[in-house]
């Protein structure tokens, strides 16, 4: 039998798959890949002004059946079909690609990267960004997922403390979420961290 969070995260973006259109660029896409966006709202913004960096949230790709979809938590890990996916980051995005002398994942890889992402669907959102399993945030997500399934793990996670946390939005933040106590040595890591890592390349923005 089929787990529950393993079926939804199988069948959950379908309906929604069927009815976007796949006309967005997606010839330099490969299983596996990471794709960089810029999302919004107050969260977006306060991780922008923590990180100095425009890339707020990541995912994985994977194709289904000839449509690509994004392996992502924002809310629930689930899977976001690839033309909702760049919506909600207003278009712009970047594709980044491990390194590798041996070029493209192969078949049991990405089977591998499959199945480790499987393992969180479902899960809950981490808003206090803790290095937990039980609840995960988007960045937190792909560590885990490709470290996991290949045994990489693309940079190390930092402590709190060691991002930009002086700005009002960020403080206000901090406040609303962890009171008078933030954890300052919890290991964290931003989608930027993982953008600047060196096992990656660039492979395409739009």
């Amino acid at each position: 039998m089929i787990p529950r969070r393993t079926l939804s995260f199988l069948l959950g973006s379908t309906l929604s798959a069927i009815a976007l259109p796949q006309d967005q660029p997606t010839q330099a896409l490969e299983d596996g890949d990471l794709l960089f966006q810029h999302i919004g709202g107050e969260q977006g913004h306060a991780i922008e002004l923590a990180t100095n960096s425009h890339w707020t949230h990541v995912g994985i790709a994977l194709q289904e059946e000839g449509k690509w979809f994004v392996v992502e938590a924002v809310g629930p890990v689930k899977r976001t079909s690839l033309p909702e996916w760049i919506e909600q980051g207003e278009g712009h995005y970047a594709v980044k690609r491990l390194v590798r002398n041996e070029g493209s994942f192969t078949a049991s890889e990405v089977e591998r990267i499959r199945r480790a992402a499987e393992r969180y669907a479902g899960a809950a959102y981490d808003f206090e960004f803790r290095w937990t399993d039980d609840q995960i945030y988007c960045s937190e997500l792909v560590w885990k997922v490709y470290e996991g399934a290949l045994g990489v793990r693309l940079c190390e996670p930092k402590p709190m403390r060691a991002f930009q946390l002086s700005d009002p939005a960020v403080r206000r933040m901090i406040r609303e979420r962890y009171g008078d106590a933030p954890p300052l040595d919890e290991p964290m890591l931003a989608p930027s961290t993982l953008f600047e890592c060196p096992l990656l390349r660039l492979v395409d923005e739009q």
